[in-house]
């Protein structure tokens, strides 16, 4: 990415010092420390001064950790389960059952793809009305078992092809929302990449709403937002500064409840660290929504999202 290139040119000397003074006997730890100061110098200033628009690309790093990452790294047993029970498996939206700790816990969230092959197959995290079928049948079954709901929100979107208007596209969502607000479960989610408009909504009611560091969280990505604006998308930078849809942004203005700490430099340059936290806020707030009878969370989570938007003069 362009504000990186700095830091990897200097990371490039690193390594080119390092070779030529093994190839010649030469002994230049001094001018190695000092180089390697620098570059985490730049590391910190470059990363904790992103604009929005550069966390949204961050956002979407190609080797970022998607759903299925982060379910195999936290979740001592996972089970896949599969299918709407009416259209088909739609492939953008994952979900099993798994053991995290000494819970069972059911985890739902969006799948992008790595390469060409797997984007497709995923349909680039965008899923269909089946999809959410599925997301809310997981849900139900969770609830008929007393089993908490983990979801990860990753997606550009909805998909909005022409099929997935016919088959109700918006009625899932829009049923999902109101289904989630009334599970008797726990509902803990998370947002580990995009999280654009009604797609993303879809499967992010819950008690606990969090956004990791370098994500975003909006009613529509700056891309489409500056194309129905200024009928191009060469404003998208503006756009993601009038939207406020970083992490920071979401936490100030109380539409998600926190922040969960990435590495210097984003989510891919230590997934393993990152899964462990995600993990231990799982499992810290599973122990801390347990306290509270169904009836108490139900409340609680109706109240918080009717509070969002609500100014007083």
């Amino acid at each position: 990415m362009d504000f990186e290139k700095p830091i990897a040119e200097l990371e490039a000397k690193l390594i080119d010092m390092k070779l030529l003074a093994q190839e010649n006997n030469v002994d230049v730890s001094s001018a190695v420390k000092s180089l390697e100061e620098k570059i985490k110098t730049l590391k910190k200033e470059t990363y904790s001064n992103l604009t929005r628009w550069q966390r949204v690309q961050l956002s979407r790093h190609p080797d970022r950790p998607y759903t299925l990452d982060y379910i195999n790294a936290i979740a001592d047993k996972f089970i896949e389960l599969h299918g709407d029970r009416s259209v088909k498996d739609d492939k953008a939206m994952v979900g099993g059952l798994a053991q995290v700790g000494d819970h069972s816990v059911m985890i739902i969230g969006h799948q992008k793809g790595r390469n060409t092959k797997q984007r497709q197959l995923r349909n680039f995290g965008m899923a269909n009305p089946e999809g959410y079928r599925k997301a809310l049948r997981l849900m139900k079954m969770a609830e008929k078992f007393d089993v908490p709901i983990v979801t990860f929100i990753d997606t550009p979107g909805a998909f909005p092809g022409l099929e997935a208007e016919e088959r109700g596209q918006a009625e899932a969502i829009a049923r999902n929302i109101k289904e989630m607000f009334l599970l008797k479960v726990p509902v803990i989610c998370i947002i580990i990449g995009e999280g654009a408009s009604g797609g993303a909504l879809g499967i992010a009611i819950g008690d606990k709403v969090l956004m990791l560091e370098n994500t975003w969280y909006s009613v529509i990505s700056p891309e489409s937002c500056s194309s129905i604006l200024w009928r191009s998308w060469d404003y998208k930078e503006q756009a993601a500064e009038a939207l406020k849809l970083t992490a920071t942004d979401m936490h100030k203005n109380k539409m998600v409840d926190d922040i969960i700490k990435e590495p210097l430099g984003g989510a891919h340059v230590d997934p393993v660290g990152t899964a462990k936290k995600i993990r231990k806020v799982i499992l810290d707030s599973i122990d801390e929504l347990s306290k509270f009878s169904s009836e108490e969370r139900i409340a609680q989570r109706i109240e918080k999202f009717g509070a969002m938007g609500v100014f007083v003069e």
